[in-house]
């Protein structure tokens, strides 16, 4: 007999623990409590077209999140650049750009960092020393667990220019808080995997359409394939381990059986379902309020459309400015006449708290810095989007604090992107950990995992030519 395997979640963790363990052969029930997949990468409708919650971006190196596409059918709708190119505005005109050459690590980034006009020529060598000594570190120590990645750059007197203009560039973006606030444990993960271990790791991808056709509607049609039982609007109120094995879930409709169980839910969730006594971090069984201790980061969006091209890139990080990054959507929207720029605000602990006039007042007058076009332009549109608890915190400490995917009781295991998976909390992250808790309870199944985890072998994705 078919044993069933109900997962609590629709997000991306979610979507993947489902199709992994429906590939194995599992009857597999998802429970979503939104009207709509996709978790904390979705889209809304607005004047008559999709604005997605956020800028959600990917490198080359989350092979697991280009697997995820290639799965649910989204692998034509994103775009990976040939080789990595950011361009850096500032407010007094100066732009730089980032960007690799195809030497092998760390080589790649000299020629850009030679012409790298926002720092000294002792700037660049701190840097470099800096990189060098960041690629030795073992993100597995867990001593680098217990000091911020700011501490560690004043070692070798990374000015604060420095830090602003390099590592926090890349750093706020990736963790979600600056390098005073980061577990150097996180930093060296994040930095390591994409820009130091290979050359081409930190190539950057995005969609090239609403996050709700690439993640939500595409995992429906997945899940509907793989005769996934999805059912919307069931928030789950309960998890009960029963004596015997299995489990009861209540959720929205009634009570539902389970033999085994995978929550992916956000982690404040998690402690409020998980059964006393399940919870396993770091090899020793803790009470799940301790998941509490990861905290929360937020993100700020804004939506800005104007009435005239204002912009000459698809995307460019912002220097001295408060604009951190800022893309053009346009096309991603179907927009015809004016340009839709989204504005990302990460580690925004000042700005989760203003008022949308207060971000109007700031956040226009910073972009007419960085892009003089916008000056003449007129603001059709000014949309604010705020995920207060867009990430988990991941500060010194973090790392004790994020429970592994199996858990103490067999067929129970945790997926999202807070969970150990020695990533930041992105959608690789995410992904990895749904394959993580599909390993964990296929067992109890009496299913084989290794004949449908995939082998992390990216798909072939759409390139753009970038020239250094």
């Amino acid at each position: 007999m078919t044993r069933r395997l109900i997962v609590v979640g629709g997000g991306l963790a979610g979507i993947t623990a489902a199709l992994t363990a429906a590939d194995a052969g599992a009857s597999v029930t998802l429970l979503e409590g939104r009207p709509r997949l996709g978790g904390a990468t979705f889209s809304f409708r607005r004047d008559g077209r999709w604005l997605d919650n956020g800028q959600h971006v990917f490198l080359r190196c989350c092979t697991e999140y280009q697997w995820f596409l290639n799965r649910i059918g989204s692998a034509d709708k994103v775009v990976l650049q040939d080789r990595l190119d950011v361009p850096v505005l500032t407010p007094w005109g100066t732009t730089g750009r980032l960007w690799r050459t195809r030497l092998p690590s760390p080589l790649h980034l000299s020629a850009a960092l030679s012409r790298y006009p926002f720092l000294t020529l002792a700037g660049r060598a701190r840097v470099g020393l800096a990189a060098l000594a960041l690629k030795r570190l073992d993100p597995e120590d867990p001593r680098l667990d217990t000091m911020t990645f700011g501490a560690w750059l004043d070692r070798f007197g990374v000015t604060a220019r420095e830090r602003a203009a390099m590592w926090d560039l890349v750093g706020v973006a990736t963790i979600n808080l600056t390098a005073d606030q980061a577990s150097l444990a996180v930093a060296a993960k994040v930095f390591r995997t994409g820009l130091l271990d290979t050359n081409d790791g930190a190539d950057i991808g995005w969609s090239r359409v609403p996050l709700q056709q690439l993640h939500g509607d595409a995992a429906a049609r997945a899940l509907e394939d793989a005769k996934v039982d999805v059912r919307l609007r069931s928030r789950v109120s309960s998890l009960e381990a029963l004596p015997g094995g299995g489990f009861t879930i209540g959720a929205d409709g009634g009570t539902l059986s389970a033999d085994a169980v995978v929550l992916a839910v956000p982690h404040e969730d998690a402690a409020r379902l998980i059964p006393a006594d399940a919870l396993i971090l770091e090899d020793r069984r803790a009470n799940p309020t301790s998941l509490a201790g990861l905290g929360s980061s937020p993100i700020v969006n804004l939506h800005v459309v104007y009435d005239r091209p204002v912009f000459r890139e698809e995307f460019a990080a912002g220097l001295a400015s408060p604009v951190q990054w800022v893309f053009d959507r346009s096309d991603n929207v179907g927009l015809e006449r004016g340009r839709y720029l989204a504005v990302s605000l990460s580690a925004a602990d000042r700005e989760i708290d203003l008022t949308n006039h207060q971000l109007r007042e700031t956040f226009l007058p910073a972009l007419e810095k960085l892009l003089p076009a916008t000056r003449t332009a007129r603001v059709d549109e000014f949309v604010v989007t705020k995920e207060r608890n867009a990430t988990f915190r991941a500060a010194p400490g973090s790392r004790r604090l994020r429970p592994h995917a199996r858990t103490a009781l067999p067929g129970l295991a945790l997926a999202g992107a807070w969970t150990a998976t020695g990533w930041p909390a992105t959608m690789e992250s995410a992904v990895r950990s749904g394959l993580a808790a599909a390993h964990a309870t296929l067992p109890s199944l009496d299913l084989d995992p290794g004949r449908v985890l995939p082998t992390t072998k990216p798909g072939a994705f759409p390139e753009r030519t970038t020239t250094p």
